[in-house]
């Protein structure tokens, strides 16, 4: 295991997988996360909903993808769309009984990492669509030590340099 949270959900592992494969190797890739950063800044967003900061993504739609779950949870988030996302491998991770499994339960996603411009968040903040989840964006370092951030969101930074 490489970290808890307070609600007791487990990040236990990195896989390294090729990404077309992932599917037919794991189940149930309920999902997708982004890293992202600006220059040599991580960029976080506020989710509303769970009430402190995280990386970009979301859940998987019915027969998606992994790279399209990945770019339109950026489309929607971030107000990005073309971007040159590096697959990183599969996060395998021990969830809490919650809102899409009322069990306990193991889980894999996606993981991506993107680097852009130092001076990428101006277009971001005009482009991004989805307000009412995430509220909105801060770098890490500004926030380190001030704010809630999400942990197992705080330790998946480290795979992205």
């Amino acid at each position: 295991m490489l970290i808890r949270d307070a609600k007791g959900n487990e990040f236990l592992e990195i896989i390294s997988v090729e990404e077309g494969r992932a599917d037919e190797l794991f189940s149930p890739i309920t999902h997708c996360l982004g890293v992202v950063k600006l220059g040599d800044r991580y960029l976080l967003g506020w989710n509303q909903y769970r009430w402190d900061w995280e990386i970009f993504g979301g859940c998987r739609e019915e027969g998606e993808p992994l790279r399209a779950c990945m770019e339109r949870e950026c489309r929607e988030e971030l107000g990005l769309s073309g971007l040159n996302w590096t697959f990183l491998g599969l996060m395998r991770l021990k969830l809490t009984p919650g809102y899409f499994n009322p069990e306990w339960h193991e889980e894999y996603g996606g993981l991506y990492g993107v680097s852009l411009p130092a001076e990428s968040l101006e277009a971001i903040e005009k482009r991004r669509v989805d307000r009412e989840e995430i509220g909105r964006l801060a770098f890490y370092g500004e926030i380190k030590g001030g704010e809630e951030i999400a942990p197992i969101d705080e330790k998946l930074l480290e795979f992205w340099k």
